[in-house]
């Protein structure tokens, strides 16, 4: 775990699995799209960049998974997952619209009524195809995922996304302040502010958001600020100052450590690496 901001980095990897999806301890991050597909039981609920989003049976979700994520309460038995290095991912040049609503962290979802019924299917053979080695069979399960993702798009592009409704006291008011967090990151915010999104008193507020996503508010919100920091690096042409401002980071310098920190590389080299994969 990054000692800065409290929510783990881990590698962006070409890969796919299967199995039960247990309750994360704490939020984490990768470079990557991620594909879930439910097969079996419930529903995996996840706060995602701050916003609650349910995935049930039979349902599709894709997500950019740099923004920090979580599972926060499970009742699915059987989920299949894809990892797609945002390399490959930018060389798909999905159509503006698409890009643009996964990089501001919010995910495309399929109704179960919409979902294929050769995605069960097609999710074990692609998470077979990317163990193999085999570079055609790679590029074949690449090709399938891209179309996959294209479907997944039309069919679900102009759906705003549904709010929290379950019925855990707690759950909701942690789900209320990192809602507030995702809408309002790019401001002066303080531990009041947050605690007044669910009409908590800040001390009694900091301590359920701790006991639920084993983080603080405050390395929550650095961690969305980094996230809208990729997503500028990658999308606009701004100097890398007024990218810190738009993120919401009040110092140049505590922007360039974080992000250094965080993504492993500083925030010109993050862009040039980027831009090189997307005109690939």
């Amino acid at each position: 775990m990054d000692p800065q901001i409290g929510v783990e980095v881990f590698p962006s990897l070409l890969t796919g699995w299967s199995g039960r999806p247990t309750v994360m301890g704490t939020a984490h991050q990768h470079d990557d799209l991620e594909l879930n597909l439910v097969v079996e039981g419930g529903t995996m609920l996840y706060l995602i960049g701050g916003m609650p989003v349910e995935v049930g049976p039979g349902s599709v979700a894709a997500f950019w998974a740099a923004v920090p994520h979580q599972v926060v309460a499970n009742s699915a038995a059987r989920v299949h997952w894809v990892h797609i290095p945002f390399p490959e991912f930018l060389r798909w040049r999905l159509p503006d619209a698409v890009t643009s609503r996964l990089l501001s962290g919010v995910p495309l979802i399929s109704a179960s009524s919409t979902t294929l019924a050769t995605d069960p299917v097609n999710f074990t053979q692609w998470a077979k195809d990317l163990a193999d080695g085999q570079a055609e069979h790679r590029r074949i399960a690449l090709l399938e995922l891209e179309a996959r993702v294209r479907r997944l798009a039309l069919a679900t592009i102009d759906e705003p996304m549904r709010r929290y409704t379950g019925g855990d006291p707690v759950l909701r008011q942690v789900v209320a302040m990192a809602r507030h967090i995702a809408e309002h990151f790019r401001e002066p915010l303080t531990v009041a502010d947050i605690a007044a999104a669910a009409r908590l008193h800040p001390n009694y507020a900091m301590g359920q958001f701790r006991k639920v996503l084993h983080t603080t508010v405050g390395d929550y919100l650095t961690s969305s600020r980094l996230a809208e920091a990729r997503r500028l690096l990658i999308t606009t042409d701004l100097p890398i100052t007024r990218v810190a401002a738009e993120s919401g980071f009040g110092s140049g310098s505590r922007f360039y450590a974080a992000f250094t920190s965080a993504c492993g590389v500083p925030p010109a080299r993050f862009r040039r690496e980027h831009a090189d994969a997307a005109g690939a």
